[in-house]
C-alpha cells in the first residue's frame, strides 16, 4: 500500500495541481505524505523542509536536471532548506528556461504558421508548449513531442544545466536527502546508477510502464547503501499511483529527521 508519493509536480513547474489542492489529492488517494519536486524550482509556499498541510505531510523537494557528461540525469532533493547557492542555480536555470522556451515557441510558430497561446516565463517547460500546440493546431499533446519539440525534433532547443558535481554538491548542502530519479529512463542505466556513489538515495519505485531489471537497482542500493525512495512523477490531478509503503516511508522520515 502506497503511503508516501515522493515525486509530485505542481503548477510551480509543469504540473496541473496547485499547492493548495495537493492535500485534497493526497487524501483522495489515501496517501499520508507527498514530496513537491518541481523542476528546477523551489516552492516558497511551504513552511520548512517538511511541514503539515491539512493533515498531510508535505516534503519540500526539487528535481534538478544535471549534465553527467555522457548523459543528462535528474536528481531529487528532499527536505529543502534553501541556500543562496541553490537559489542562484535555480535562478540561472529559470532564465535559461525562459530563453529556451521563447526559441521553441518561435520555432513552432514559424514552422506551422500559427500563434501559440503560451508565453515565456519562469517554470515554463515543454509540456506547457505541447498543450498550447494541441490547443492551437491539429497536433495532439504527444504528437507535439514526437514530431516537433522532442529531442532531435525540428523545433527542439537543448537546455543549459549544471554539471553533475555542481548540482549534487548544491543539493547536498540544502537538502536532507539527495537521490537519483527514475534510473531506467536514461540511455545508460548502469552509468546512471554508478553516479549513486556520490548520492544518498535512488528512486526505487517508479511507473515506467514497462518491465525493468530491478536487480540492477537493488545491487546499487546495496553497494552504495542508498535510501530507496519512489513516487508517481505526477503531473496531473492524481497522486499516489506509485510510491513508498509504510516501512520505506519510515526510513525516509528517520533520514529527514521528521
Amino acid at each position: 500500500m502506497v503511503v508516501a508519493d515522493l515525486h509530485v509536480h505542481t503548477t510551480r513547474s509543469d504540473g496541473t495541481l496547485t499547492l493548495d489542492a495537493l492535500p485534497r489529492a493526497a487524501k483522495r488517494a489515501g496517501v499520508e505524505a507527498v514530496a513537491v519536486t518541481d523542476h528546477d524550482r523551489l516552492q516558497p509556499g511551504l513552511d520548512g523542509p517538511v511541514s503539515r498541510r491539512d493533515g498531510v505531510t508535505v516534503v519540500h523537494g526539487v528535481e534538478l536536471r544535471v549534465d553527467a557528461g555522457d548523459q543528462r540525469l535528474d536528481l531529487l532533493g528532499y527536505g529543502v532548506d534553501p541556500t543562496d547557492d541553490l537559489r542562484a542555480v535555480c535562478a540561472r536555470i529559470q532564465r535559461n528556461r525562459r530563453e529556451r522556451g521563447a526559441r521553441i515557441i518561435d520555432n513552432v510558430e514559424d514552422r506551422l504558421g500559427v500563434s501559440l497561446p503560451v508565453e515565456p516565463r519562469d517554470g515554463l517547460g515543454r509540456p506547457h508548449i505541447a498543450r498550447a500546440i494541441a490547443e492551437a493546431t491539429e497536433y495532439g499533446y504527444q504528437e507535439a513531442f514526437d514530431d516537433l519539440i522532442g529531442a532531435d525534433c525540428p523545433c527542439y532547443v537543448p537546455r543549459e544545466v549544471p554539471d553533475f558535481e555542481r548540482g549534487a554538491s548544491v543539493l547536498a548542502d540544502a537538502c536532507g536527502l539527495v537521490g537519483l530519479a527514475h534510473p531506467f529512463r536514461y540511455p545508460d542505466t548502469e552509468a546512471a546508477l554508478a553516479r549513486c556513489d556520490a548520492l544518498d538515495a535512488v528512486e526505487r519505485w517508479y511507473p515506467y510502464g514497462r518491465a525493468v531489471d530491478t536487480s540492477l537497482l537493488d545491487d546499487a542500493i546495496d553497494r552504495y547503501d542508498l535510501v530507496p525512495t519512489g513516487g508517481s512523477d505526477a503531473h496531473g490531478e492524481t497522486v499516489g499511483d506509485t510510491g513508498l509503503d509504510a516501512s520505506a516511508w519510515a526510513r525516509v522520515e528517520r533520514t529527514l529527521g521528521v
